[in-house]
């Protein structure tokens, strides 16, 4: 993508990081200063402070670059030190200390370390191999097969080993391990010791003073616990030796190393795989202090295409903050398009959070350099970016950090709700309708209205669902998506099953052909997701749909955003799983935007392709709530306060037919073209006659006269004269 003139705009956001970190200290926040008041983690690099030179060890390290380390500036912090998830910060309180220095992950949960540089004494199956031993990786729904839980030892005892081949000299500063994600079987490490190598065969074990250092494990299987080398150690090889396991279980275990690689320019395969990015963006987690302060120098960077406002509050109070960037912020434009990004959902999902506002400021700045695509994408569309759904559940992943919260650490939101599947079930109650196939139709096809037990305040709701749904319902959006963690795939409703005896079967919407182009549209422009090459995530293997799945067929879920956005709203809705790990460390950031970045510009783009127009009375007024219906899709969508509308469609020629309580229907043949760019279709229609004549009737202050009517009012007369 061309971005001429970046550098201009770009040295705005030089003091971007400054600010942020200044947070803290000005109480500078789109809302009072001490509303969630949090000290924000310290901004020196972690090689200015004091700590122990690394050690190594006999026989000497090979000469090269690699024989002295110097740090390079603002290397990643490590994640803080906890073997358990800690109570949410309250409000008075200031967060936690900063993390103790030390370096990155190397990769094992976002798999840059691949399966080739994983070793294991011995294996007690294919499944269970030293492949599977990742820091959360999950097992598949039968365990017993090729996707399971852990790496699993063939034998429990003291000579079992799981080894990490770095490819290059590191150094390594730390551990964190797990037991086996497993729903029936109990198996973790609850003692290890470490040791590494330059050559694979001499091996030195990290001392504790003079006696080889024992680690302490896990105490449970899902918690992740993490040790510290008491000094660094350089090598290219580290083995973690099991000492000790759970006493009815097994040695078992998945981990991550953490670890600095070494300068080596020489070293073709750390070339090929190294990424970068020329973008100018603040690359760091963000809490929601920080957040907030983001969107503000951001609106006052590009006051002129943005605004920020809240659709709602958490359970805990925090507000739900979103960015609205067009040309003319704050109002719908006739014939302009809405879009919508939503992360966070899940609070510990964070990929996805930070991938929002990298691309809040990266569309800021582009605009600002006048990139012709960015330009043309911001001023034809209205786009809103809500970052955090759910910023209860996030402060809690935050406290525990990138490594050590776990798979589900903050989840949910503060009382315990998946908004995920928190939404109003519509799909049955439209095709239990479809199938009473003798009894009137009772439920139409789109618009489906909410059961009233659901609007109920005894109801099982969150706040913020049911701030998404006013949202929803207020904004004529055209096209969402939702940015969600843990996998690599673009997910299309419908996400429930339509047999209530299955757990997984492809389940379309009426619309098929237009998600399955939608999701790929994503898929085919990420760096990772339609690489045949690449391994899974977990269990599943989505190259069948080149990066696209079905939701339905992958795993049934009721009261998605996704299906009730299709049954209740103009919007499709699509779930986008942006990277394996869901919560990936500070360094990994800059290499997760530019596998996604094209990604979320292409999808954004498609809001524009298919039909558009105004359906107008003769007089030229827009007329709301018309039905939009195309020949041959059971589905419909309805026009906007102005009478504007959108209908996504692939290329093709369609029968279009508009149609509104008390005007007569008027149909039209749209043609849909392969350039990007909707094809207009405006409709004008005619009131009835029956509309005319009470309008008619209304202006002279009387009622209509029902025929029928008229004719049993003379019979009753003409009955009561005779008689």
């Amino acid at each position: 993508m061309s971005r001429p003139g970046t550098a201009t705009p770009a040295l705005a956001l030089v003091l971007l990081a400054v600010t942020v970190a200044g947070v803290g200290a000005q109480g500078a926040a789109l809302e009072d200063p001490d509303y969630y008041g949090q000290e924000i983690w310290s901004q020196e690099p972690y090689y200015t402070r004091p700590e122990p030179e690394p050690e190594t060890f006999s026989p000497p390290l090979p000469a090269g670059p690699g024989e002295e380390w110097e740090p390079r500036p603002q290397e990643p912090r490590a994640p803080k030190r906890a073997t358990k998830p800690k109570k949410a910060p309250k409000r008075e309180k200031s967060a936690p200390e900063p993390p103790p220095p030390g370096c990155p992950p190397l990769g094992l949960e976002t798999l840059k370390i691949t399966d080739f540089q994983l070793h294991a004494s011995t294996v007690k199956r294919y499944g269970l191999g030293a492949h599977r031993g990742r820091l959360n990786i999950q097992a598949g729904i039968n365990e017993n097969d090729f996707y399971d839980g852990a790496w699993c030892a063939g034998r429990n005892d003291l000579q079992q080993w799981i080894e990490v081949d770095a490819r290059r000299l590191t150094r390594f500063t730390g551990v964190i391990t797990q037991g086996r994600n497993s729903l029936w079987l109990s198996d973790w490490v609850t003692s290890y010791k470490v040791m590494v190598s330059n050559d694979s065969h001499t091996w030195v074990t990290v001392k504790n003073g003079s006696g080889d250092m024992i680690f302490e494990g896990n105490s449970e299987k899902e918690i992740p616990v993490l040790n510290e080398l008491p000094v660094p150690m350089v090598a290219r090889y580290i083995r973690i030796n099991p000492r000790s396991w759970f006493d009815n279980g097994s040695i078992c275990m998945r981990m991550e190393i953490l670890g600095c690689p070494l300068p080596d320019p020489n070293n073709y395969y750390h070339r090929r795989n190294e990424m970068t990015t020329t973008d100018d963006l603040d690359f760091k987690h963000h809490n929601y202090k920080e957040m907030r302060q983001l969107m503000k120098v951001v609106n006052e960077m590009c006051p002129n295409i943005t605004r920020i406002y809240n659709i709602g509050k958490s359970h805990q109070g925090l507000k739900l903050y979103a960015v609205e960037i067009s040309d003319h912020p704050g109002e719908h434009e006739v014939g302009e398009p809405e879009f919508h990004y939503i992360a966070g959902a899940h609070g510990n999902e964070v990929l996805g959070r930070e991938l929002l506002l990298l691309l809040v400021q990266f569309l800021c700045q582009e605009y600002l350099a006048r990139n012709a695509r960015i330009v043309h994408l911001v001023e034809e569309t209205r786009i809103h970016i809500l970052p955090s759904l759910n910023p209860d559940g996030y402060e809690k992943a935050y406290e525990g950090g990138s490594e050590l919260g776990g798979w589900s650490l903050g989840r949910w939101t503060h009382d315990g709700i998946d908004i995920n599947n928190n939404f109003p079930d519509l799909n049955t109650l439209l095709w239990e309708a479809e199938d009473q196939q003798n009894g009137p139709r009772k439920v139409p096809n789109h618009y489906i209205a909410i059961p009233e037990w659901f609007l109920s305040e005894n109801a099982t709701v969150a706040a913020e669902t049911r701030a998404v749904i006013a949202w929803m319902e207020k904004i004529p959006f055209v096209l969402g998506g939702n940015l969600q963690g843990g996998e690599l795939v673009v997910a299309y409703p419908y996400d429930l099953v339509r047999s209530p005896w299955k757990t997984q079967e492809h389940t379309p919407t009426p619309d098929d052909h237009v998600f399955r182009w939608l999701a790929y549209s994503y898929a085919s422009t990420h760096r990772l997701m339609t690489d045949a090459r690449r391994r899974v995530c977990h269990t599943e293997e989505f190259q069948k749909e080149e990066g696209t799945v079905n939701g339905a067929s992958w795993h049934t879920v009721a009261g998605s955003l996704n299906d009730f956005s299709y049954l209740h709203t103009n919007c499709f809705e699509l779930s986008i799983y942006v990277g394996c790990d869901k919560y990936p460390h500070e360094s990994q950031l800059p290499e997760e935007w530019e596998n996604n970045r094209e990604s979320l510009i292409v999808f954004m783009e498609q809001v524009h392709r298919g039909i558009k127009g105004l359906v107008r009375d003769s007089h030229g007024k827009g007329i709301p709530n018309a039905i939009i219906s195309v020949e041959g899709v059971n589905h419909d969508i309805r026009t906007a306060n102005d009478g504007d509308y959108w209908r996504l469609l692939n290329p093709g020629e369609y029968a279009v037919t508009a149609k509104a309580e008390g005007f007569t229907a008027s149909t039209k043949n749209c043609m849909v073209g392969y350039d990007m760019g909707a094809t207009r279709c405006d409709f004008t229609l005619s009131k009835t006659n029956m509309a005319r004549i009470r309008e008619i009737m209304e202006k002279f202050g009387k009622q209509p006269i029902s025929l029928p009517a008229r004719r049993l009012k003379l019979r009753g007369r003409k009955r009561r004269q005779r008689g």
